[in-house]
C-alpha cells in the first residue's frame, strides 16, 4: 500500500470515528439541548451585565457569574409564576362574566348595528346561541381551558418543567464564568472548517439574536404593558388577562393591532362607542407607535438581515422548535443568509 492510500484509508477511517461520535454525542445530549439553547440565549443578551459585575468583583468569574445566576433565576421564576397564578385567575373570571350573561339575559346588536343590511341574520345567529346558553357554556368553557393551556404552555415554556428550568439555569453558571473561552474554542474551530469567513457569520448570529430578543421580545412586552394600561382606563374586566394576551399576540409581527382592535370591535358593539374610539386612537398613535420607537434603536447593527426573514424565522421557529424557536429561527434564516452573500462575494472575487 503506498503512502497516499494509507492516507487516504487513514482519513477515512477518521471521518467515520467523528461522525459515529457526533451521533453518539447527540444522543446523549438531546435531552439538554434545549436548556443549552436557553442558557446561550439568556447568557448573550445579558453578557454586558455580566462584564460589568465581573469588573466590580475584582475579575472573581466564579463569584460574578453566582451572582448573575441567581439573579436571573430570580428575575425569571418569580415574575412567571405570579403570571401563571394571575392569568388562571382572571381567565376564570372572564369565563364567570360571560357565562353569568348568558344564564341572564339575551345579547341584543346595538342600536347603531340594527340598520346594517344583514342586521337580521346576525341577530339570529345570536338568538341561536342564546337558544341553548348551557350547551354553549359547556363549549366555552371548552374553549377557556384549551386557550389558557395553550397561553400557560407559551408564558411558561422556559420552565415547563422544574428538571429544564433547573437544568437551564445550572448551565447558565458555566456560560458565564467560561463563556469567553467557549467562544474562542468555537471560533477557532469553525475558522479550521470555514475559514476566516466565520467571523462574519458568528457576528449575523450576534446582530440577529440581539434583533429578536430586544426588537421583538421587548416590543411585545412594551406594548403588552401599554395595552393592559388602556383596558384598565376604559373599564375592561380582567385588564391582565387582555394584556397577557396582547403581549403573546405582540411577537407575532403585525398581530398587535388585531388584539387591542378587537377589545374596541367588543366595546364598539356593546355600545360603549367612547371607549372603544379612545381604545382604538390609544392602539393607534401609542400602542402601535412603540414598535417604530424600539425596532429601529435595536436593529440598527442588523441592517443586513431583511424584515421577511425575521418575520420567517419567529413563525416558522416557533412552529418548528416551539418557543426556542422564536430565537433559533430567526438565527438560521440569518447564516444562511449570511453564508449566501459570503458566497456571492467569493464567486465575484473568483470572476474577477
Amino acid at each position: 500500500m503506498s503512502s497516499f492510500e494509507a492516507l487516504t484509508l487513514h482519513r477515512l477511517i477518521l471521518a467515520v470515528i467523528l461522525t459515529l461520535l457526533f451521533i453518539l454525542g447527540y444522543n446523549i445530549l438531546e435531552v439538554f439541548l434545549t436548556p443549552m439553547a436557553w442558557a446561550g440565549v439568556l447568557a448573550y443578551v445579558t453578557w454586558p451585565a455580566y462584564q460589568y459585575l465581573l469588573r466590580h468583583c475584582g475579575q472573581r468569574a466564579n463569584l460574578a457569574a453566582a451572582l448573575m445566576t441567581v439573579t436571573l433565576a430570580l428575575l425569571i421564576i418569580v415574575p412567571l409564576l405570579l403570571a401563571v397564578v394571575m392569568l388562571r385567575v382572571e381567565a376564570s373570571h372572564v369565563y364567570q362574566i360571560i357565562a353569568d350573561k348568558m344564564s341572564h339575559q339575551a345579547l341584543l346588536l346595538p342600536s347603531f348595528m340594527q340598520k346594517w343590511p344583514f342586521a337580521n341574520e346576525l341577530q339570529k345567529i345570536l338568538d341561536d346561541v342564546f337558544a341553548n346558553p348551557t350547551s354553549f357554556k359547556e363549549q366555552l368553557q371548552t374553549w377557556f381551558q384549551k386557550g389558557f393551556g395553550a397561553a400557560a404552555q407559551v408564558a411558561g415554556s422556559i420552565g415547563k418543567n422544574l428538571g429544564k428550568l433547573s437544568m437551564a439555569i445550572f448551565t447558565l453558571f458555566f456560560f458565564y464564568r467560561d463563556g469567553q473561552s467557549i467562544m474562542r474554542q468555537i471560533q477557532q474551530g469553525l475558522t479550521v472548517l470555514i475559514g476566516e469567513r466565520v467571523h462574519g457569520y458568528i457576528k449575523s448570529i450576534g446582530d440577529t439574536t440581539r434583533a429578536v430578543v430586544y426588537g421583538i421580545v421587548l416590543t411585545a412586552v412594551a406594548q403588552g404593558f401599554l395595552a393592559g394600561l388602556g383596558y384598565a382606563v376604559v373599564g375592561m374586566d380582567s385588564p391582565i388577562f387582555l394584556a397577557a394576551v396582547t403581549t403573546l399576540v405582540a411577537m407575532i409581527p403585525f398581530g398587535t393591532p388585531f388584539a387591542w382592535g378587537s377589545v374596541a370591535v367588543w366595546l364598539l358593539t356593546q355600545g360603549y362607542t367612547i371607549e372603544a374610539l379612545s381604545l382604538a386612537a390609544w392602539g393607534t398613535f401609542i400602542i402601535s407607535w412603540v414598535d417604530n420607537i424600539i425596532r429601529p434603536l435595536v436593529i440598527s447593527s442588523a441592517t443586513q438581515i431583511h424584515f421577511l426573514l425575521v418575520m420567517f424565522g419567529v413563525l416558522g421557529g416557533l412552529s418548528a422548535f416551539g418557543m426556542i424557536g422564536l430565537f433559533i429561527g430567526p438565527v438560521i434564516l440569518a447564516v444562511l443568509a449570511a453564508v449566501w452573500r459570503e458566497w456571492l462575494e467569493s464567486e465575484r472575487d473568483i470572476a474577477i
